[in-house]
């Protein structure tokens, strides 16, 4: 049975027909908040195609296929839009606004001049800053102190549309970039709804971004997931911290007569008093923290997750794999080292 927002032919003439486009948890907040608002109608939802995951590689349908399904609303996965067939299938449904929130394509000239009124993004940053595809992840590993979400009139740029609405968010110490996408998805949501109301009201007025402030959020690479121990530890706890709980931050420990074992850290806490000792030298423990030396002050290490094994307390893992060892135990490999 279809959920609510969804338009049956002939109903709900005076509501505007939404498509709406996304795939994470973030866009799934969208979705819902949509689906919810009485003065819309979500008459179709486009997400990536099933990915494999976890060990046994079996598909895994996106957050918002698995919110669309169980909200009753048809699903189409385009694996991208250079089939005409699928940009036509798109146009037939003559949605008044597209509304794509983390969608993980860029769309061509063709699908955003579809919908009759506006194709619209939910975007996790005030912009110009942060245009592209990490602006979470970005925004806390630079350590940064406020954050937000814009609505914007998508065209061919990425991200360089007319922004409608936005609203600041304040990125507190103790957050990380999982605590902000709930934050952000939950402003968005708020968001989305009353730049539809403005729409419908006619009362949309879209404001040009100023390019020469304009900064990118670049996809994450692997490289720079690993630690690089001559920074400070601020530097090294904004870097753990806005990549957690995904991909997390990892290093590799280099124990004497026992193989490289890599690792994902959780967020700790950065202190300001230097070892003396050599950056990434694990050092030993205080209190219930594994304490790594840093370019400048120290790393407290809390929780971390060896290679194969799940995530566990620094305590248990100073009885479990450096069971017997003395002050200082090893190092934790530089981005330099090779094995």
């Amino acid at each position: 049975m279809p959920g609510p927002g969804f338009c049956f032919a002939g109903l709900y003439m005076n509501k505007l027909r939404i498509v709406f486009m996304g795939t994470p948890d973030f866009a799934a907040s969208i979705l819902r908040s949509l689906a919810e608002y009485n003065d819309c109608c979500v008459t179709a939802v486009y997400t990536q195609p099933d990915r494999p995951a976890g060990r046994g590689k079996k598909l895994r349908p996106s957050a918002v296929k698995t919110l669309a399904d169980e909200l009753g609303l048809p699903v189409y996965q385009p694996l991208n839009f250079r089939n005409r067939d699928d940009v036509d299938a798109l146009a037939a449904m003559t949605p008044d606004v597209l509304v794509v929130a983390a969608y993980g394509l860029i769309l061509p000239q063709s699908v955003l001049d579809i919908p009759s009124l506006f194709p619209l993004n939910v975007h996790a940053s005030l912009l110009p800053r942060y245009r592209g595809a990490a602006p979470i992840q970005r925004a806390v590993m630079n350590g940064d102190h406020v954050t937000g979400v814009s609505i914007m009139k998508m065209e061919a740029g990425l991200d360089t549309g007319p922004v409608l609405l936005q609203q600041a968010v304040s990125i507190e110490p103790g957050d990380t970039a999982g605590t902000l996408f709930d934050e952000l998805a939950l402003h968005g949501s708020q968001l989305i709804v009353g730049a539809l109301r403005m729409i419908a009201e006619g009362r949309a007025a879209f404001v040009p971004q100023n390019s020469e402030l304009a900064t990118y959020a670049h996809k994450i690479t692997a490289n720079e997931e690993l630690i690089d121990w001559s920074f400070d530890a601020h530097s090294i706890h904004n870097l753990i911290r806005g990549l957690s709980p995904f991909p997390g931050a990892r290093t590799t420990l280099l124990l004497d007569g026992k193989a490289p074992l890599p690792l994902r850290l959780t967020p700790g806490e950065p202190i300001d008093t230097d070892t003396g000792c050599t950056p990434g030298t694990l050092v030993g423990m205080h209190g219930q923290s594994l304490v790594v030396a840093c370019g400048s002050g120290a790393y407290k290490v809390n929780e971390l997750r060896p290679a194969g094994k799940g995530t566990m307390k620094a305590s248990d893992f100073r009885n479990g794999w450096l069971k017997g060892m003395n002050e200082p135990f090893g190092r934790m490999a530089l981005v330099t080292d090779s094995f």
